[in-house]
């Protein structure tokens, strides 16, 4: 009969309500769906921008995809959602916003330890000995570093710094941030001297002092005076004995003044380094 015609081809107003509100959840789970990939587009390219660019440069290795891309909860993870209608555009959905939100934490957490090791990496950078400890105007003469007969007492040894000569009460400045480990007065050797450990490896002594301007547990920052030139211990003028320890064994000092010698005033030190290379100071 035409009743029943209509009752199974016929939509009632409420199934036809029914079927519009489905219409328009299955709408929007495409467009949250659409927003979901754009989201995890971006996220992958940082992810290999952190993998390529900010670990190595930081010398620490990536983050494989194992870790970036491992699963997270387990089968029933979504039974609850078993009696929705449409569950599997619903879980769908689910399943890719956890995985999403997973990789954002996983980046978070290389992103907090990039953090930490920049501040790190400041610090070392502020810590390195890499200035020289007195100002180049004020360099009269200049003794270098390595094996070298000494002028007082006639021995042919190492000599584990460099000497920079220039008048009595000549400031003199720390190299890099640290702290006075020692800051003693003495007769022999290179007599009233200064120690500064720095961290990451480095150490630098200051020695033939006349006068020291810091104590032991001082912190001191690149820049800061710390003593006056003199010539007290084993010396024959006014100079400064400067050595720069790495892990415990002395290096040459001038290889770390990168900070404060352009080029001329490099070539400078050089030229005066080659006119005393047979002379000492202590």
């Amino acid at each position: 009969s035409l009743f029943l015609v209509a009752f199974n081809f016929i939509d009632s107003p409420h199934v036809v309500i029914l079927k519009s509100k489905s219409a328009q959840i299955k709408f929007r789970y495409e467009i949250l769906n659409n927003k979901i990939n754009a989201v995890s587009e971006e996220l992958l390219s940082i992810q290999n921008h952190d993998n390529k660019m900010f670990r190595p440069f930081f010398e620490v290795e990536e983050i494989p995809n194992s870790i970036r891309q491992a699963g997270f909860g387990g089968v029933k993870k979504y039974q609850e959602f078993d009696d929705f209608i449409d569950k599997q555009t619903l879980v769908g959905t689910l399943k890719k916003l956890d995985v999403v939100s997973k990789q954002m934490y996983i980046q978070s957490k290389s992103f907090d330890e990039i953090t930490e090791l920049i501040k790190n990496k400041h610090k070392m950078l502020a810590s390195i000995p890499a200035i020289q400890p007195i100002k180049n105007k004020d360099l009269t003469a200049f003794g270098p570093f390595g094996m070298r007969m000494h002028p007082i007492l006639r021995i042919y040894r190492l000599h584990a710094g460099v000497d920079l000569c220039a008048p009595l009460n000549t400031p003199i400045y720390a190299s890099g941030d640290g702290v006075v480990t020692s800051s003693k007065m003495g007769r022999g050797g290179i007599g009233n001297y200064i120690r500064i450990y720095h961290g990451y490896g480095f150490e630098t002594v200051y020695g033939h002092l006349n006068k020291m301007l810091v104590k032991p547990g001082q912190h001191v920052k690149r820049g800061d005076k710390i003593a006056l030139m003199g010539s007290t211990g084993i010396s024959n003028i006014s100079h400064l004995h400067y050595e720069v320890y790495k892990n415990g064994s002395p290096v040459n000092p001038i290889n770390y003044y990168f900070e404060d010698l352009n080029d001329d005033e490099y070539q400078r030190m050089i030229e005066i380094s080659s006119d005393q290379i047979n002379s000492g100071y202590d």
